[in-house]
């Protein structure tokens, strides 16, 4: 393909490139590209959020590059500080191999296997000697480290900074020297870890990479990323109707990024926001799942919410805190376990007002009073979410 045509591709769903005059420059020189994309295996699951990058990196393989997939097994044991205000939880090195092999097997759900270059930086990390650490430290000040805008929050509000997550972006650009990177992926909160790579690949004589990043996906909630130590998340490998259920969930507001991000395209306009959030769903369940599957899903959310079938419905098994009688409470609860959603007592409050609170059918009115609940009972939340308790 024409260099511009590519570079055109490339742009869409980008939230910015350094610098489209290198990757122009790039496409143009006539070989397949190096493309590198990160991924910390944290947890166990990728989510919606990842695929945004996934996606770019998919685009980059049917150009004809080569997509090469680092798992992070080395530097997911220190934890990628970008965006945190504290310091992340340290994984031991058989939690990560763990959930380095699931994500492995998730990624492919996006990428073409046999156009992936898949390795593990604790290859090159994990191998080095401590002199061998000193002397990549000093190619990086302290100065550079803190111009990041999360250390200098934790700094100014007293919040301590470990010296291993100084050592993070420095891991991470030393992989792009590894590889020999055309092209480094990320979201905008990669930013700082990206540029350190171009600038640890100027030492050792490399061309740079250029770096493009994606948008960072909201989560559930619709005010922070989507994140699974958050609860807001949708994840690869959820069960179809949880999948189903929980984009049904989500805000009117935040439908209309999802199918900017997710799809691609702008939301119908022509449809009414209920019947274009199925579409979303069902667009998704097919993608991770299957047609079959996503048909499914649709039918068994809206005999979920038919009240004349609701009884009959699968939904999500609540278990509400020991002893805990009042409704407010166990709203609060069953949105956090069931949803991932948070919700404050105050907004609980104005669905029992609103009376969307419903239990065995009834509308419950008394925020004060105490309610019983029995294994099997139905709880519906509001319009769109119901569960079982257990």
């Amino acid at each position: 393909m024409d260099p511009a045509d590519s570079l055109e591709q490339l742009k869409c769903g980008a939230a910015q490139i350094i610098s489209e005059v290198e990757l122009r420059e790039k496409l143009s020189l006539g070989r397949p590209l190096r493309v590198k994309l990160g991924v910390d295996p944290t947890s166990a699951d990728l989510h919606l959020g990842h695929t945004l990058v996934l996606r770019k990196l998919r685009q980059f393989q049917d150009l004809g590059h080569e997509a090469i997939l680092i798992i992070g097994d080395f530097t997911a044991m220190i934890g990628d500080p970008s965006g945190r205000s504290v310091t992340r939880p340290q994984l031991t090195r058989e939690q990560v191999l763990a959930n380095a092999e699931t994500y492995r097997q998730q990624a492919f759900k996006i990428l073409d296997p046999d156009r992936t270059r898949l390795v593990s930086n604790g290859d090159w990390l994990g191998a080095m000697s401590y002199a061998d650490v000193i002397r990549l430290n000093r190619r990086v000040t302290i100065q550079q480290m803190l111009q990041r805008e999360d250390f200098r929050d934790r700094i100014e509000n007293e919040q301590p900074i470990g010296a291993h997550e100084i050592q993070y972006p420095i891991m991470q650009g030393w992989d792009s020297v590894q590889v020999q990177a055309d092209v480094e992926l990320g979201g905008t909160d990669q930013l700082f870890n990206n540029l350190v790579g171009r600038d640890l690949q100027k030492e050792e004589g490399q061309p740079r990479q250029v770096v493009l990043l994606v948008p960072i996906l909201e989560g559930l909630d619709g005010v922070q990323k989507m994140s699974k130590s958050l609860g807001n998340f949708v994840g690869l490998t959820d069960p179809p109707n949880d999948m189903f259920g929980k984009l049904m969930s989500i805000s009117d507001e935040l439908m209309a990024r999802y199918y900017q991000l997710l799809l691609g395209r702008e939301q119908p306009a022509e449809l009414h926001p209920m019947e274009a959030k199925k579409q979303l769903a069902r667009e998704m369940v097919a993608t991770y799942h299957s047609l079959a599957e996503s048909a499914h899903a649709a039918e068994e959310w809206s005999r979920r919410f038919s009240a004349k079938h609701l009884e009959d419905a699968e939904l999500p098994e609540f278990s509400p805190p020991p002893n805990e009688q009042n409704i407010i409470a166990i709203v609060v609860a069953a949105y956090a376990a069931s949803f991932g959603v948070r919700k404050s007592r105050g907004e609980a409050r104005r669905l029992i007002e609103q009376g969307s609170v419903q239990l065995r059918g009834e509308k419950i009115h008394d925020l004060q009073g105490q309610v019983t609940l029995a294994q099997g009972d139905v709880l519906r939340l509001d319009k769109t979410r119901a569960v079982r308790i257990r």
